[in-house]
């Protein structure tokens, strides 16, 4: 049966398809630039009039990135002799998929699908997409036996790690096995019971992860973190989110304050405040967006007046993770006339720690809670300033005017470990949908064994596959110091939409189970939603991959 389901010369046809796929991205790009271009280059106003094909162009890159790192993952895992057969009938699966949605039409979401005429793409040009490989991967690669057979191993290795080899080394392998201990043994018992009572994680389980190294993994030794690199914080990221998004999420405010010190820092700031951040004797939150300004940055109105040896802060801030249980605030505000970026700087804004009963136990701060559907555990705030004082000496470099291209340098690593949140998101999904599925018996056996719940469960694998190995090899790329925000947004782009489509489909799985609060399947759902709003919404981010895109046009 295996030899009848997997594709001869696998790894050969992925290179084709990918290769393929790469031809009709790049007639589309020549498309969307020709609709777009005025003189020669994008224009602004063109890029917004023609917002669904810029969009599309984004989805159709992501996706020929996906698989290019499936393709990759593949050869790679080939030649270390990992490529099993159920890695094979993974990749088979997806690339097939997703060469098919190419051809036929990717969905950005449940209602808007871009085809290759959106793109003007010429029909020669699609004609010839579909050479023999291609065709042998889009009508043979994801048949029904093809999922059968994936979804009967699936069901043979349930409560594995991933379901396929990951592509990790050694080391990297030992850590996720690590926090998964910890997420299984620590987090997943209580997690439901947290987000149903809209509790705060348990500060025994944040000096737990602290002893793990959890909030100083990517600080460098000198400054008493681990000295590991981006793709250690992606797997740590995941399996504390499969776990609960919120104890996964407590660990991206650490990361973004030593970021920003690390790079924008003085010597005084790097030494006074990274070994507190590695420790988690201190615990930031990042203080950034404003009501009714989302991404516009530039439009920031809170402002930080220096007054001697203090910068007094007035104005209002929103969606602030963990602000209240907060010690010190990577606060961004105008601290002079210049328009635009150009007036903003970021403070170390340091503060007493809240609890319930008072969140803002300081002189000039002010706030309240915003009630959210899910992703708790850390909760959300409103907050006010009112000449709330910041030592001058704690302004982020010792330079005004500096803090959005501070801010500018976190976007990468934010993005990629949203992406690796997500992907911890999507695998919780599969997990609890896989063993519902095996336990839940109707007309004498168990769901599992109907091809639409079997399907679903399959397709989420694979789609976790491409989304984990993209998102990996973002983090390689910021790893070797060279620039990869185009990576990051697919990841982030991508890995978002899989957690949605994996825990919807978990909640189907479950029928009207589903949709009662005792399920955990109902937390997830609520916490997957958000993945495709926060650290750059799926449009904004779109719509920053296609700028890169088209300005590479000439």
């Amino acid at each position: 049966m295996t030899a009848s389901v997997i594709l001869p010369d696998l790894t050969r046809l992925l290179a084709a398809g990918s290769q393929e796929a790469e031809k009709m991205l790049a007639a589309a790009r020549r498309g969307v630039f020709d609709l777009v271009a005025v003189d020669g280059k994008p224009d602004r106003a063109r890029l917004d009039e023609e917002q669904f094909a810029c969009h599309g162009l984004a989805w159709l890159a992501t996706y020929v990135e996906a698989l290019r790192q499936l393709h990759a993952y593949a050869a790679r895992m080939e030649e270390e002799g990992r490529f099993g057969e159920i890695e094979q009938l993974l990749t088979q699966i997806g690339a097939g998929e997703y060469l098919n949605q190419i051809s036929g039409g990717i969905q950005m979401n449940q209602t808007e699908i871009v085809r290759p005429h959106d793109l003007h793409i010429p029909d020669e040009v699609h004609a010839a997409f579909h050479t023999k490989d291609v065709r042998t991967l889009c009508v043979e690669g994801n048949t029904p036996a093809v999922r059968a057979r994936l979804a009967q191993l699936m069901a043979e290795q349930a409560g594995t790690a991933s379901f396929g080899d990951s592509g990790l080394d050694e080391t990297l392998s030992q850590i996720r096995e690590q926090m998964r201990r910890f997420a299984d043994e620590k987090v997943l018992p209580h997690a439901h019971q947290w987000h149903l009572d809209n509790a705060y994680i348990p500060l025994d389980v944040i000096a737990e992860m602290s002893e793990l190294g959890v909030f100083g993994l990517t600080i460098p030794e000198e400054f008493g973190g681990l000295g590991l690199g981006k793709e250690s914080m992606c797997v740590v990221s995941e399996e504390l989110s499969r776990g609960y998004i919120g104890v996964g999420s407590l660990g991206t405010r650490s990361e973004i304050a030593a970021e920003l010190i690390l790079g924008g820092g003085t010597e005084e700031q790097k030494n006074h405040w990274l070994p507190k951040i590695a420790s988690g004797e201190i615990l930031p939150t990042a203080v950034f967006t404003e009501p009714n300004t989302g991404s516009d940055l530039a439009s920031l109105r809170t402002r930080g007046k220096k007054d001697g040896a203090v910068y007094k802060i007035t104005g209002n801030k929103t969606w602030i993770t963990h602000a209240a249980r907060a010690d010190v605030m990577t606060l961004l505000a105008r601290t002079n006339d210049a328009p635009g970026y150009k007036g903003l700087s970021m403070l170390l804004a340091e503060k007493p720690r809240g609890d319930d009963d008072e969140p803002f136990p300081a002189k000039g701060m002010s706030g309240g809670e915003i009630e959210v559907l899910g992703y708790r555990g850390m909760k959300e705030f409103e907050i006010g300033f009112d000449d709330f004082e910041v030592k001058a000496e704690n302004l982020l470099g010792g330079a005004e005017g500096q803090g959005f291209k501070q801010l500018m340098v976190t976007f990468e690593s934010a993005r990629i470990q949203t992406a690796a949140r997500a992907i911890g998101v999507a695998q919780s999904a599969l997990e609890i949908g896989l063993q519902y599925a095996q336990e839940r018996q109707q007309f004498g056996k168990a769901i599992f064994s109907f091809p639409r719940v079997f399907t679903k469960l399959a397709l989420m694998a694979a789609e976790i596959l491409i989304a984990r190995q993209l998102t990996y090899f973002a983090a390689r790329e910021k790893d070797q110091g060279r620039r990869c925000d185009l990576e990051a947004g697919m990841a982030k782009l991508l890995g978002a939409r899989v957690a949605w489509a994996a825990a919807d489909n978990a909640l189907q799985i479950h029928g009207g189970n589903g949709f009662a609060l005792e399920y955990p399947i109902s937390r997830v759902l609520c916490d997957a939603r958000i993945l495709n709003i926060f650290e750059g919404a799926a449009e904004i981010q779109a719509q920053v991959i296609a700028r890169r895109l088209l300005d590479g046009v000439n």
